[in-house]
């Protein structure tokens, strides 16, 4: 059985080799979250993924430009964030160097998102329209109410790794509409939201609705009643 270290170590070497070989030694490392897409909870932890390539590295974390942790490794760091308050939300970057020659530094990461979720922040609630099964083609929308008129709402897939989907509406409630349904659409979805004062603080997720998609191979199944057809006295089975 493979160990997930392993397979973190492979993912980071393949990432600093998917390029041609030959180019500069200290390419930019990647960077990633460990947690939920939609944020960490306040008290929470959280571990940040840094890749680089080669061995005996220091991998530095930075938030905003400024210096956060520091880990020596070899090809891979985490950063562990304990007790997450709404201080740790932001952008962070990565970068590392051999730790023999600490003057060389590699380019830093792509920016990385850290969002805290506030329990203060009212959950929205979510619905579905039309509701039941959503046929192949048709069209559907997913509306998030929230309790603020100046937030960003984010849409969100269970087990989606694409970027979600995100609106900025005049008032305190967002529609997201999928046009032409296919298969893919179907699942569990959530939202949340954000102040645009705020932007690294988020409400907790709505509880979860499910849109199923018909399937037209499948054929509609029968229905009937085990009674009497004049109707069943009150009270009886």
């Amino acid at each position: 059985m493979v160990s997930a270290l392993t397979v973190l170590l492979l993912s980071c070497w393949l990432a600093g080799h998917s390029g041609v070989w030959g180019e500069p030694s200290y390419p930019k490392p990647s960077i990633s979250l460990l947690s939920p897409s939609w944020g960490v909870p306040l008290g929470g932890a959280v571990t940040v993924r840094c890749c680089g390539q080669n061995q005996s590295l220091q991998f530095v974390l930075n938030k905003e430009g400024r210096h956060v942790q520091s880990v020596n490794s070899d090809f891979l760091a985490l950063f562990h964030i304990n007790n997450v308050s709404q201080e740790h939300g932001g952008s962070y970057s990565c970068s590392y160097h051999s730790q023999s020659e600490p003057s060389a530094m590699s380019d830093p990461s792509d920016l990385m998102e850290l969002v805290v979720r506030d329990p203060s922040l009212l959950r929205p609630s979510i619905s579905l329209s039309p509701t039941g099964v959503t046929a192949l083609g048709a069209d559907a929308t997913i509306r998030c109410q929230g309790q603020r008129r100046d937030g960003r709402f984010f849409l969100h897939k269970a087990g989606d790794l694409n970027p979600q989907r995100h609106m900025d509406p005049a008032g305190a409630r967002a529609e997201f509409h999928i046009p032409t349904m296919g298969q893919q659409h179907g699942g569990n979805y959530s939202c949340s939201y954000q102040s645009r004062s705020e932007p690294f603080i988020s409400s907790q997720p709505s509880n979860p609705v499910e849109l199923v998609v018909a399937e037209p191979s499948y054929p509609k199944p029968s229905i009937s009643l085990l009674s009497p057809s004049g109707g069943s006295p009150w009270g009886e089975p």
